[in-house]
């Protein structure tokens, strides 16, 4: 089975306008092998600035969070109809931090991949551990625990049209990486829970790695068996980097 990698940029609440005019000049001219996707997610305010990069033709513009409602009163806010309007194809929904800081259900997110999926675009959908879960061995039950209310909310077909980002939550931003094995056997764990409902399904979903990737340790993560990729934080502000990255990814 032929996946596309995906290589996803989440700026989180950094960048600039100076950091958006270079990066988009020089992913422009980047080269990907045939199967890459690279995707980036800045702040929305910059949204509009990169709308440079539609016509490069493996390089797409996501959000990094987006409401579950079509529109409303929702002060602060931002629908996909919104989204749409600046060219965004990929939206990142559930992050660790969306559910941490802002209490955001696994309900809640399962309806928010609903109205992604409904307005055309691709949900990059995170999950992932906290380390006191992974001491006590309940990273399997807390994956599972994510991936079912999406399930049971789009349906397992729909899923096809899915990116899964496995994000082990006591690796974002610390340094931490799980290793090249132990993301393998997670990533494997993600793609089986799936392939139990539907094994046709299981094997077109791209499932990426997030945590502390870098120019160091993205070819050894990316040469596993179910790692279709990466989503990419602190690494993703520094443009060589980022580069170095992104040539890296091949696609499976």
């Amino acid at each position: 089975m032929n996946r596309r990698a995906i290589v996803a940029a989440n700026w989180k609440m950094n960048g600039s306008s100076e950091l958006v005019s270079e990066m988009a000049g020089e992913l422009k001219n980047l080269k990907l092998a045939d199967n890459v996707d690279v995707v980036v997610c800045p702040s929305f305010p910059y949204l509009s600035a990169f709308k440079v990069i539609e016509s490069c033709k493996h390089v797409h513009l996501g959000s990094q969070n987006v409401n579950e409602h079509d529109e409303g009163a929702f002060t602060g806010e931002v629908s996909t109809s919104m989204l749409k309007e600046f060219a965004v194809k990929f939206v990142i929904v559930g992050h660790s931090e969306r559910r941490t800081l802002y209490k955001e259900t696994s309900t809640q997110i399962a309806h928010k991949v609903k109205t992604v999926l409904n307005a055309g675009l691709t949900p990059i959908l995170c999950i992932g551990e906290s380390e006191a879960e992974r001491i006590a061995e309940q990273t399997n039950t807390v994956l599972s625990a994510q991936l079912q209310p999406v399930i049971d909310e789009i349906g397992i077909e729909n899923f096809a049209e899915v990116v899964v980002a496995y994000e082990p939550v006591w690796a974002i931003g610390t340094g931490k990486t799980a290793s090249a094995e132990m993301a393998q056997e997670t990533h494997q764990f993600i793609r089986q829970f799936l392939a139990d409902v539907n094994e046709s399904v299981a094997n077109k979903v791209p499932l990426l790695y997030g945590g502390s990737v870098n120019a160091a340790n993205c070819e050894e993560l990316f040469a596993q068996t179910d790692i279709d990729g990466g989503l990419i934080g602190g690494a993703s502000l520094k443009v060589d980097e980022f580069k170095i990255i992104c040539s890296t990814a091949k696609g499976s």
